[in-house]
């Protein structure tokens, strides 16, 4: 059974005072009206419904909406009362429906992984080992010439996706550069879905990831640079506008 809110208990009795008050001066022939606020067509209907008498008196049917309202009224009771075309419900709250419902189905904007995501994907890769083939048919790969093995070029520096770990091997231990640094980097990427789990695609939304693509990618893009533009002979650090470029793909 559904609770009364206290407000509309207290509600209920400062009218229920106000309507008792009313009545007195009513029977003794001053004018109720302007004291008590109470239209007088609804006082004339309270005191026709009292001087009925009885337990099955009933209300005269509104003339607005033709309607029948039948109310018992006893000689203690409140005078009864109806709203417009004779309706005589009270609406109590307004309730939300998820207060008392529980919604289970929700509306998604997901996909399954098969097929739409996989077909796509694939005809990606399609794509991209024919576009390889046809390109490798008609242009040739910019190969040096046979290595020769009495003679080490100098510098000799790894290809350029390489060229980081590279870096990192002229500053730090080999066990650091090679194994520390590299492993913390994979770690903290591995663990970057767990720690940020917002589903939003809006760059505001996704501070923690975007920080760690953007310190990850310019930490990587300036060993890169260095190690390609800024290492010369004995991979020592020059300027290439000084000494010459020593770079090849």
């Amino acid at each position: 059974m559904t609770e009364i809110p206290e407000h509309l208990r207290k509600r209920a009795s400062e009218a229920k005072k106000k309507a008792e008050s009313a009545d007195a001066p009513a029977d003794a022939g001053t004018s109720s009206g302007a004291e008590s606020k109470i239209p007088a067509h609804l006082l004339e209907r309270s005191k026709s419904a009292k001087g009925g008498g009885g337990a099955g008196a009933a209300v005269a049917p509104a003339a607005a909406g033709g309607a029948a309202v039948a109310a018992a009224a006893s000689a203690g009771d409140l005078p009864v009362m109806s709203g417009p075309q004779g309706h005589t419900q009270r609406l109590l709250t307004v309730v939300k429906s998820g207060s008392i419902q529980d919604i289970k189905m929700k509306p998604q904007d997901k996909v399954h992984t098969w097929p739409h995501l996989i077909v796509v994907e694939f005809g990606a890769a399609l794509f991209c080992t024919a576009f390889l083939t046809i390109f490798s048919i008609f242009v040739n790969a910019p190969l040096l010439e046979l290595a020769n093995v009495n003679q080490t070029p100098n510098p000799s520096k790894a290809p350029w996706y390489f060229m980081g770990l590279q870096e990192l091997l002229t500053l730090f231990h080999p066990m650091v550069a090679g194994v520390t640094i590299p492993g913390i980097g994979l770690i903290v990427l591995i663990l970057a879905p767990y720690i940020d789990k917002n589903p939003s695609n809006r760059p505001e939304d996704r501070k923690f990831a975007i920080s760690l693509f953007t310190v990850f990618l310019m930490f990587w893009a300036v060993l890169v640079l260095i190690g390609s533009f800024f290492r010369g002979p004995g991979f020592n650090f020059i300027f290439p506008w000084a000494a010459g470029l020593f770079f090849e793909l």
